[in-house]
């Protein structure tokens, strides 16, 4: 009998050294055509939702714009705004700040989106936490952890609110008496620690009721608050014992939130590589990975974590005998130099000198790997065991190539994946949610929420 069935979404790779730009079918990280070819590849196959990514600044390393990413990207609702016209069914997502944005805004600008998709509209709640994003907002600095959180938490309730200030027939067809909309639509009041606004919410409630909820955080506020508010979570850990343990961690937190397993899918980010042989994809995977991981890319991911200008070593040499000097950070506006630089610079001497690595192998393996490669059998095969096991409920693919990257997976492995009974054959409804196999949202009244 068939198992699970496998959620399948694409994030579109669209900076970093993930992507193999120097590969001659890359294509622009800007250009629509990019945007829209990723697109409607997913929705050939059947995917759930197409993923874009948020970047509010523009990182440097050692004081100038990091030339290693490809910089600069559009407005990912903007560009989701147009893709719902040159598409049908799949979902379309998008990384929104809550740190540096305002809940009137974006639920307005969500509202509109899903209203435009008819009802395929997501939303990835991030928060940030450096002062170098904050210096291009009027409020500048950062919040502490705790306060990102609950920021967040607050911002997505008040855009709740607002999504529910309209019922569903707030907009009666009475053209002849000229009557278009119910006296009361709209109006919300919202009191809390971040938020003190009240008013006329302008956006008829979206089909959807709430646009789908995406929630990516790792640290344990981050856990609980997905399994309190996201419908769906993003994880790292394309390891299957990893990736386990991570689920049944999150999905033991929800019973605490009133909610059900299925009521929260966890779909972690993966690549693959696909071979003729399982020989060829090995081959291929090796040679990929050399591209992503040339030397200077090598050099800045040590600078990074250690602080000190590094551009004298050989990346294919061993890794510097100076120590990381902790006060100095080269790299700025990235992720990876979160948290205790010279702990991580402790773990990556122990792993370069049990395996024998050098900077640049070093670096390829703590930078990740492709999660599945082999033949597309073999990829279909490891995919369904993944899932059946309890390791995802699907996955995020990040393909190597932009914007090309996913046409073989969709062309030999989709395909697969049916022939086995876990992945669908057609789209079964027309929302996100329908795709997700989640119910609809319960409106909310300003009684019921005050």
């Amino acid at each position: 009998m068939p198992g699970k069935q496998i959620h399948l979404a694409v994030f579109f790779p669209g900076i970093g050294s993930g992507t193999v730009w120097s590969d001659p079918r890359a294509g622009s990280q800007i250009d629509f055509d990019s945007f829209r070819h990723l697109a409607q590849t997913a929705e050939r196959g059947k995917f759930d939702f197409f993923f874009l990514a948020e970047g509010l600044r523009l990182r440097e390393h050692k004081g100038e714009i990091h030339e290693l990413d490809v910089v600069g990207r559009p407005e990912a609702l903007t560009v989701l705004s147009a893709l719902a016209a040159v598409t049908e069914r799949i979902g379309l997502a998008a990384t929104v700040n809550s740190t540096f944005n305002e809940p009137y805004e974006v639920a307005r600008r969500l509202a509109t989106l899903d209203h435009l998709s008819e009802g395929r509209a997501a939303w990835n709640v991030v928060t940030s936490w450096d002062e170098f994003t904050g210096e291009n907002f009027r409020r500048g600095g950062f919040l502490a952890e705790a306060d990102r959180y609950s920021r967040a938490a607050e911002f997505l309730r008040t855009a709740r609110e607002l999504w529910d200030s309209w019922a569903p027939d707030e907009l009666p067809p009475d053209q002849p008496g000229g009557r278009f909309v119910r006296a009361g639509a709209g109006e919300f009041a919202h009191r809390g620690e971040h938020f003190d606004i009240a008013g006329r919410f302008n956006t008829p409630r979206p089909p959807q009721g709430h646009p789908v909820v995406i929630q990516a955080g790792e640290s344990p506020q981050g856990r609980e608050f997905a399994a309190s508010d996201a419908d769906v979570i993003f994880s790292r850990y394309g390891r299957l014992d990893e990736a386990r343990e991570f689920y049944r961690d999150v999905k033991g937190r929800l019973a605490a939130h009133g909610r059900a397993p299925e009521e929260l899918k966890i779909l972690p980010a993966v690549s693959y590589v696909l071979g003729d042989t399982t020989e060829e994809a090995h081959e291929r995977a090796a040679d990929i990975r050399r591209a992503q991981i040339g030397p200077a890319t090598a050099i800045a991911h040590l600078e990074a974590i250690w602080g000190r200008d590094l551009s004298d070593h050989d990346p294919d040499g061993p890794l510097p005998d100076v120590e990381p000097d902790p006060e100095s950070l080269l790299l700025k506006g990235h992720a990876m130099v979160r948290g205790d630089r010279a702990a991580t610079a402790r773990k990556w001497r122990e792993l370069a000198k049990e395996r024998g690595l050098s900077i640049r192998e070093l670096v390829a393996e703590v930078t990740g790997q492709q999660t599945f490669i082999g033949t597309p059998r073999e990829v279909a095969d490891a995919m369904d065991e993944f899932v059946q096991s309890d390791g995802s409920d699907g996955f995020v693919i990040t393909p190597h190539l932009t914007p090309g990257g996913l046409d073989e997976l969709v062309d030999r492995v989709v395909p697969l994946l049916q022939e086995k009974g876990v992945y669908r054959t057609d789209y079964t409804g027309s929302t996100l949610r329908d795709h997700l196999g989640l119910r609809a949202p319960r409106r909310q009244t300003q009684e019921t929420t005050s």
